[in-house]
């Protein structure tokens, strides 16, 4: 009988509450770059501040050269050789040149003193002394001159050596044995020690943004992870006819130790920020009130006012971008309330969603 009547309570009793279902929502991590400068990244090569091309200074067939790209050179120390046997048969006449010039002159003097001689005793008028006097005079300047080119011809002869203006590293080589080599063409590049840069390559629509001492952070290739700075030293006046590009170096601080001619990457600020793009049904408007719900710490939700710039086809632009790390709800927001509980799901995770409930 006992049994009978708790089983009749029970089935009059009304049935539990059922428990409140929690939302599930799509969200979006709002990153840190928003608002800040944005860059732009450009290749290069790590070059030295100071480099030149070395040739001779005259003209000759190249029969000799010592030195091959990366070897270390010392100042004086020659670095190709030219044929000189031309040159020196040219010394050789400048030398015969001054020694007759020389001679000549040797005759002169005895000539004048001669002439002084005889004009003491009337034996010739004065006039004569007068062309004696001028002979001198014209072989005088004639040594001066024939001691001029024998040493123009001696320099010509030490000429035939190419030897490094300083210390350095040799960077390109850019004539072989046996060729012809006119006055200046180069023979050698000469990296100098000391200050390193980057050069690189910018387009004309980017060139305006940039200024000489521009900070700037260089990757090099072979260590990706170690960051230098540097600054924007030259920046050449006119493109390049060709590429229509602009040249130019950036230095690298204490970049003393970086190989040359590795690539590096240089990011400049592009003179813009980065703007904070939510996409179109993250974004909601009620009146004169446009805004997002953001899932806080406790996984509630709530409404934060925004200004957007912009509708685009990749989403709404933000005037003010939201705080880093604010999780925003991105697909389901629009029958959400105030104070919710949700379920949020990072956007690109793999769980599917019923974001209609």
């Amino acid at each position: 009988m006992l049994l009978l009547t708790l089983a009749s309570l029970s089935a009059c009793s009304p049935p539990p509450p059922p428990q409140p279902i929690t939302r599930s929502v799509l969200v979006r991590t709002v990153g840190a770059d928003a608002g800040a400068q944005a860059q732009q990244v450009y290749s290069g090569e790590v070059r030295a501040r100071y480099e030149s091309e070395l040739g001779f200074r005259v003209p000759g067939k190249l029969t000799e050269r010592l030195v091959d790209v990366g070897t270390s050179v010392r100042k004086g120390q020659t670095l190709a050789r030219l044929d000189p046997v031309d040159i020196q048969l040219a010394a050789s006449a400048a030398n015969a040149q001054l020694a007759a010039a020389e001679a000549d002159l040797s005759l002169a003097r005895s000539e004048l003193a001669r002439t002084e001689a005889l004009l003491a005793r009337q034996f010739v008028s004065a006039s004569a002394l007068d062309s004696r006097r001028t002979a001198l005079q014209a072989a005088e300047a004639r040594v001066r001159q024939a001691r001029a080119d024998a040493a123009r011809a001696a320099n010509q002869t030490d000429y035939t050596r190419l030897q490094a203006d300083s210390d350095g590293i040799i960077t390109a080589v850019l004539a072989e044995a046996g060729q012809v080599m006119s006055t200046g063409q180069g023979v050698v590049r000469l990296a100098r020690p000391g200050e390193r840069e980057v050069r690189i390559a910018i387009p004309e629509s980017r060139i305006s943004a940039l200024s000489i001492g521009m900070p700037a952070q260089i990757r090099l290739w072979m260590d990706a992870e170690r960051t230098l700075t540097g600054r924007i030293r030259e920046i050449s006046p006119a493109a390049d006819s060709a590429s229509r590009t602009f040249a130019v170096s950036v230095s690298i601080a204490d970049g003393n130790t970086v190989p040359l001619g590795t690539t590096a990457t240089v990011a400049l600020a592009s003179g813009t920020t980065v703007t904070q793009t939510l996409p179109l049904p993250a974004v909601s408007k009620v009146g004169d009130e446009t805004s997002v719900w953001l899932v806080d710490a406790q996984g509630l939700v709530q409404r934060t006012s925004v200004t957007v710039t912009a509708y685009r086809e990749d989403g709404a632009m933000l005037s003010t971008p939201l705080p880093a790390g604010s999780r925003v709800v991105v697909a389901g927001a629009h029958t959400l309330t105030e104070g919710e509980p949700v379920r949020a799901i990072e956007e690109g995770s793999q769980p599917a969603l019923d974001v209609g409930r």
